[in-house]
């Protein structure tokens, strides 16, 4: 994959990553009321780990964005 289209995917995955992290903080029984199952029975164990997942995800692709586009500045200057 092209250097400028890795970063562009990584910057939306990074993106829709903390998006979905946030909501679930703010709203942490969406996943009862989608599925219509309670996995971690009322404790939020499940939603709260999903929100830590999901802000590492973000995190981790937005630093690979960072690279990438450093990258590409480098190849581009040289």
């Amino acid at each position: 994959m092209h250097g400028r289209g890795r970063f562009w995917l990584e910057v939306v995955c990074s993106a829709v990553a903390a998006l979905l992290g946030a909501l679930t903080a703010i709203v942490p029984d969406w996943i009862e009321e989608v599925f219509h199952v309670d996995p971690d029975a009322g404790s939020g164990a499940l939603e709260w780990g999903l929100v830590v997942a999901l802000l590492a995800v973000a995190i981790t692709l937005g630093q690979s964005a960072r690279r990438e586009h450093a990258r590409a500045r480098r190849q581009g200057a040289g």
